[in-house]
């Protein structure tokens, strides 16, 4: 792996002081086992399949290691001080680090998508995959949602190129789709099978085999269909149309808040949170929030048409915009209190600083060197993308 980028020596020193100390109160505060059979899944992957098909027929697909040859943004080196000793990382263009209508949420990898074998390459390349959502205008509402695939190993360009992601509508004789609008605050890879979180919803789920080309002429406000031949998506070059959708139901009283997600290979599960408040939001629940863990169909990459939830947790921490799972260890980040939450059943909790506007977490396996924890940051003019060792934050 492209090991470029030093950890700033500041950040270091800052974070070996941290990372040793267990705060009193995050010792008396651990997550609680709630009734797992409350939480379910129904999946349907072939909603769109009709439409899908004649889109495919009529754009045609590029493959993934075709998106990277035209990859046409260059990432940069952090130079941020993020507070942490990271071991490597990256932050988006200046475009894109200081867009005020675009804002980072999502991460998960190739390593998700299959594993450590081939050193986690995906058609050739290993890559670090970043969900967004788009607002009408700087304070606009939430108006679509994009993937930027960043390529992750040295012997390719520093580049990346972002995708669309889209909801395929219209018929098989006249195909057409629109924009996705979800906050994608959470995505996992999972084989060919890409999923991203749908707040009130539970997940939408794509396939990384059939990113669309479309035509990029038009203006930026126009999407979807134009005539019979020409397709615009917000003058990007590639879509991914949506082929299904994972819907979650509860007994419990109170549905699920799909704020972030998260692949635990070892188990073959998706694990998510909810972004909650002690009190006094008007945006978000103010109660406790809870993890739950989803196992995925035996041997597949998918769920099958119903799934029940295999553990279930009430949370003491608040503000959570990150999860992960890997061995039967969780970490959850909270972006409000600035911490990362490790948590075992055995070993218990232990709290350990983390950087400002931190979002979603995802673990990266390694054959050959520490496995390392990846997240990014979402503030305007600081939106890197770092990589800590998990041993550091594993209690």
């Amino acid at each position: 792996m492209m090991r470029t980028i030093a950890a700033v020596a500041a950040g270091a020193t800052v974070a070996a002081t941290l990372l040793a100390a267990t705060t009193s109160a995050s010792a008396a505060a651990a997550p609680a086992t709630l009734p797992a059979g409350q939480y379910t899944l129904s999946a349907n992957y072939h909603q769109f399949d009709a439409v899908n098909s004649a889109l495919v027929s009529t754009l045609g697909t590029a493959a993934v290691h075709t998106v990277m040859d035209n990859a046409n943004h260059d990432r940069t080196g952090i130079t941020d001080s993020l507070g942490v000793s990271y071991e490597t990382g990256f932050q988006f263009d200046s475009g894109d680090d200081g867009d005020c209508t675009n804002f980072p949420q999502g991460i998960t990898t190739s390593r998700d998508a299959v594993g450590t074998a081939g050193s986690g390459n995906y058609d050739g390349h290993q890559l670090i995959l970043v969900s967004w959502y788009t607002k009408d205008g700087c304070d606009g509402a939430s108006s679509r949602s994009r993937i930027t695939l960043v390529d992750w190993d040295a012997t390719y360009p520093n580049k990346y190129r972002k995708i669309l992601l889209v909801e395929p509508t219209g018929t098989a004789a006249a195909p057409d789709f629109k924009d996705v609008k979800v906050h994608a605050g959470g995505v996992s890879w999972f084989g060919d099978h890409l999923y991203v979180a749908d707040t009130g919803r539970g997940m939408r789920v794509f396939d990384m085999r059939k990113i669309l080309k479309t035509n990029t002429g038009g203006t930026a406000a126009q999407i979807g269909r134009q005539n019979a031949t020409t397709y615009y998506a917000h003058n990007y070059a590639y879509v991914l149309p949506q082929i299904g959708t994972i819907s979650a139901a509860t007994t419990s009283g109170t549905n699920l808040a799909w704020s972030s997600i998260s692949l635990d290979r070892v188990s073959r599960s998706i694990v998510m949170t909810e972004y909650t408040c002690s009190s006094g939001c008007t945006d978000y629940p103010n109660r406790a929030p809870r993890a739950v863990r989803f196992p995925f169909a035996a041997g597949a990459t998918t769920f099958a048409a119903s799934t029940t939830a295999t553990q279930a947790l009430q949370l003491p921490w608040y503000k959570l915009n990150g999860v992960a799972s890997h061995n039967g260890r969780w970490w959850f980040n909270s972006s409000g209190a600035k911490q990362l939450y490790y948590w075992t059943p055995s070993a218990g909790p232990h709290t350990y600083a983390w950087v400002s506007g931190g979002e979603s977490i995802s673990y990266w396996e390694d054959a050959a060197e520490a496995d390392l924890l990846w997240s990014l940051q979402e503030p305007i003019g600081h939106r890197n993308v770092f990589a800590v060792r998990q041993a550091d934050y594993d209690g």
